[in-house]
């Protein structure tokens, strides 16, 4: 699968670190693709922090692009790696290839499986049968799917896509670079980094974009995404001019 080709099937939403707007790229990525015409599946394997009672990630995504099905698999109270936070609760941590089981089914049934991920690549998600700890990039690798990788814009930014981008690389999963929030007055520091980012990069997502009408957020969403995530952004350079 290339930058170019519209990515079909399970897809992994993962990021440099937690933060980085992974659920707000989620939901644009789900607009632009039912945009599209395609059956649109949200899966969050492990969502922490419900304790707070603030929506969940699926929650938020479905406020915003309204996909077909939203399912959460696992959830646990405390804002934690979900691993450590199903030991915390003393609940039963997530096992793999249940996971994989889930995001199957949903993938029979829909044209796109969008799976966001917790933290950055290689949090500890849950167990295996053998009692080891799998990570978002385990779960790419059981499923043979292609990673988004939601990237900070500023400082920092290019070391920690790059270490991300290699991490996937080794494992032979696919991936491309969404930019997850672009700020309104960007400085020399975020054109450059877009400059170094470019060739794996699918899509910019401009800053507050969580906080828009949701009607307006689906209209916009396809413009800050290029083809392969069923967007119309095919030329950075005019795009930059705006």
């Amino acid at each position: 699968m290339s930058l170019g080709d519209a990515w079909t099937g399970p897809v992994l939403v993962t990021g440099t670190d937690t933060e980085v707007g992974k659920t707000v790229v989620t939901a644009a990525v789900a607009a632009a693709a039912q945009a599209a015409g395609l059956r649109v599946a949200v899966v969050k394997p492990g969502q922490t922090g419900t304790a707070t009672g603030e929506p969940g990630d699926v929650d938020s995504v479905t406020r915003l692009a309204a996909p077909l099905t939203g399912r959460t698999l696992a959830s646990y109270p405390d804002p934690l790696a979900p691993l450590a936070a199903a030991r915390v609760a003393e609940l039963p941590p997530l096992e793999l290839y249940n996971a994989v089981d889930a995001i199957r089914e949903e993938a029979d049934k829909h044209d796109l499986v969008l799976v966001e991920g917790a933290g950055g690549l290689l949090v500890p998600m849950g167990l295996r049968p053998s009692g080891e700890p799998w990570t978002v990039a385990d779960l790419a690798v059981s499923l043979g799917a292609p990673a988004v990788v939601v990237a900070r814009a500023g400082l920092g930014t290019l070391n920690h896509t790059a270490l991300t981008l290699e991490a996937l690389e080794r494992r032979a999963v696919p991936a491309g670079v969404v930019i997850g929030a672009w700020p309104t007055e960007p400085e020399l520091v975020h054109w450059l980094n877009l400059s170094e980012l470019l060739p794996n990069l699918l899509g910019a997502v401009p800053a507050g974009a969580g906080g828009m009408d949701p009607g307006v957020f689906r209209r916009s969403a396809p413009g800050w995404l290029t083809p392969a995530l069923y967007g119309v952004l095919d030329d950075w350079r005019a795009w930059a001019e705006e």
